[in-house]
């Protein structure tokens, strides 16, 4: 169960989103980094990487390069695009079950002092079975960790209701929450102010567009302040951050 302190969240840590290619994986990065910058020992479980086939990077060779955890462990690869189960079910591999990923990310959790477990696509998106047949989700694995979930968002139209849709399910699952914007305009425009100001009182950080592009030193060095202390940083003044990196 993860252990909320004055020093920052430790444990299991859920990374989601409110939809894909929001930023989960340059924000794993960016906690990893500020975490380890604090001293922490830190381990990133990715359960089920999809999309193999195409050829590019995976999520975890993003976070090594990035932030090299002390641990990186990914528990199974599809080779479609598509959500874990039905990436599972279109190679005719089998699915990820539930209590087999909760039973690595406990035994992580034995070992580091934060272990950030990265989802795939949406809160709900489903990402195997459960011995039942049923499918489970990222949801239902903060539920039976314990652990609290960070929820990446984008910063711009639609983003209020993704992420209060995201919260409120979160909310009625007893599993506490905070945003991250996964990445910040350089040149916000009113849309990107307006939505900074409804969405501060749930953030625990934000992340600068193109943060993922940064030499590798930069990126560490910088991370801790896209992040509040709940997440290992020192960010406490959105306005000010926001206008330093637009």
């Amino acid at each position: 169960m993860c252990a909320v302190t004055e020093g920052g969240w430790r444990g299991p840590i859920l990374v989601t989103g409110t939809d894909t290619d929001v930023g989960k994986t340059v924000v794993t990065a960016a906690i990893t980094a500020a975490a380890q910058a604090a001293g922490l020992r830190v381990a990133v479980v990715k359960p089920g990487q999809t999309g193999t086939d195409g050829g590019g990077p995976t999520d975890l060779d993003v976070v090594n390069q990035l932030a090299a955890p002390e641990t990186s462990i990914m528990l199974a690869s599809y080779p479609d695009p598509l959500a874990p189960l039905a990436a599972a079910r279109v190679a005719a591999l089998e699915p990820l079950e539930l209590y087999a990923v909760v039973d690595a990310v406990r035994a992580e959790t034995d070992k580091h002092d934060l272990v950030l477990v990265e989802g795939a696509g949406g809160l709900l998106v489903p990402m195997g079975l459960r011995p039942s047949g049923e499918a489970w989700t990222v949801a239902d694995l903060a539920v039976s960790l314990g652990a609290p979930a960070v929820v990446v968002t984008r910063a711009g139209l639609g983003t209020l209701n993704h992420t209060a849709l995201t919260l409120e399910a979160l909310d009625r699952r007893a599993v506490p929450a905070g945003v991250v914007l996964g990445a910040w305009p350089a040149e916000p425009e009113l849309v990107h102010w307006a939505n900074l100001t409804d969405l501060v009182p749930n953030m625990v950080g934000a992340l600068p567009d193109g943060a993922g592009a940064m030499e590798t030193g930069v990126f560490r060095r910088s991370a801790p302040g896209w992040l509040t202390p709940a997440l290992h940083g020192v960010l406490d003044d959105w306005r000010t951050w926001a206008e330093e990196v637009s």
